[in-house]
């Protein structure tokens, strides 16, 4: 399997890209520093530069040729100010669905957040209130798109060391999850047919991740 992750040098996409590659896949992943290639490489992912905010639909869908999955893993990150949470979070995962329709690229996940179901809370910060803006919009904008799409939404992220163990359904109670443990749902769902057209909320949990993505997918 050919596997393609924007935002491939972000800490989800690291896992994911880690994972993919010990399991034999074939993994391209997107960034748009040149920097960060060794360190892609180094994981056993394909670099190839790619600045979602400048590079057209019709250039990005020829960089995915031959491509079975993409996954959107990309995002403005906390330190950036209100306007990128939109040109990111919401415009350049847009772009990606529009470049696999392109390219014929059926499979389509998407890392989304928890709240985008609700709208937010008026204590909300401005800058944490427009990524959610920008999640809720992605979202909506890849449910009108034909294509075969999972939208996952983790709880608070952590970097500790993977549980292995997680809940995960529709709705779920807010609360933290390992970035490891949020790429290892993501491994499960890419080739799990169930999951198409679901939005699914994660979390650490008791049930180990196979079990608990079977669980949520034959609901």
């Amino acid at each position: 399997m050919r596997v393609v992750i924007a935002g491939a040098h972000g800490k989800i996409a690291r896992h994911l890209g880690r994972l993919l590659a010990e399991r034999g896949d074939s993994v391209l992943g997107l960034i748009r520093n040149p920097d960060h290639a060794a360190e892609l490489r180094a994981d056993g992912v394909e670099p190839r530069l790619a600045d979602l905010e400048l590079i057209d639909a019709a250039e990005l869908a020829a960089q995915l040729a031959g491509a079975d999955v993409a996954v959107f893993a990309a995002g403005a990150g906390p330190g950036s100010g209100t306007p990128r949470k939109d040109t990111v979070d919401r415009a350049a995962s847009v772009l990606l669905a529009e470049a696999c329709e392109q390219a014929g690229v059926r499979r389509f996940l998407q890392i989304s957040a928890m709240g985008t179901t609700r709208p937010n809370p008026p204590d909300v910060g401005e800058a944490f209130g427009a990524y959610l803006d920008a999640k809720r919009a992605a979202e909506a904008d890849l449910r009108r798109r034909d294509l075969d799409w999972t939208i996952l939404r983790p709880g608070r992220l952590t970097d500790d060391a993977p549980t292995g163990r997680v809940r995960l359904g529709a709705s779920v109670e807010r609360a933290e999850v390992t970035r490891a443990d949020v790429a290892a749902v993501l491994l499960a769902l890419i080739g799990e047919r169930r999951s198409v057209h679901r939005a699914l909320e994660v979390v650490n949990g008791d049930a180990p991740v196979a079990e608990a993505v079977e669980a949520a997918v034959a609901r």
